[in-house]
């Protein structure tokens, strides 16, 4: 009974859910319901699905951008004004190709603050993206991404250094009325 509760939850957020044009019932389903840790000032836009309850935690003034898929069996951290744009995937669970019986894995994914994540682009699982970061479109991201780095291509490699700034005065608190 148990088992069927947690995969209706999931298909419910996966499937009507995220079609609820209100930020604020979808927020409310993820907070209470999903059990993800979402800070206020922080926005998941319309068709966006996850793959487990839980194991999702997204700091103050961070938007995740429409239809990204976010499998956070293995536990995602988005840190403070993340820009996360549409359609990126987040990894945290694969199979081990050599063992004898496929097994599957969960590392954990951890993203640092003021990051932005570039459209259709793919975090693979156990990456950390180091503060001020930025990820170009496209770039499937294997292994850890240093602060201010950006990063690109397949797989993504350094291509450029956002300049550090002491302190950035930016914020992504911004909310659409229909996303």
């Amino acid at each position: 009974m148990k088992r069927l509760l947690s995969e209706l939850r999931i298909y419910l957020c996966n499937n009507w859910i995220k079609h609820v044009p209100g930020n604020r019932i979808r927020l409310w389903y993820y907070r209470n319901v999903m059990n993800f840790g979402i800070a206020e000032g922080s926005q998941i836009f319309m068709g966006c699905t996850f793959d487990a309850p839980g194991n999702l935690t997204i700091a103050r003034n961070s938007v995740i951008n429409a239809h990204c898929r976010i499998d956070n069996r293995g536990s995602v951290f988005i840190g403070e004004n993340v820009s996360i744009s549409n359609e990126v995937c987040i990894l945290t669970a694969d199979h081990d190709m050599d063992s004898y019986d496929f097994s599957g894995r969960n590392r954990p994914v951890v993203i640092g603050n003021l990051v932005w994540i570039g459209t259709r682009a793919m975090i693979l699982p156990g990456v950390t993206v180091g503060d001020g970061a930025v990820v170009a479109a496209g770039a499937v991201v294997t292994r850890a991404v240093e602060p201010f780095d950006v990063v690109g291509g397949v797989p993504a490699r350094k291509i450029g250094q956002r300049i550090c700034h002491a302190a950035y005065t930016y914020s992504n608190n911004y909310k659409r009325l229909f996303h």
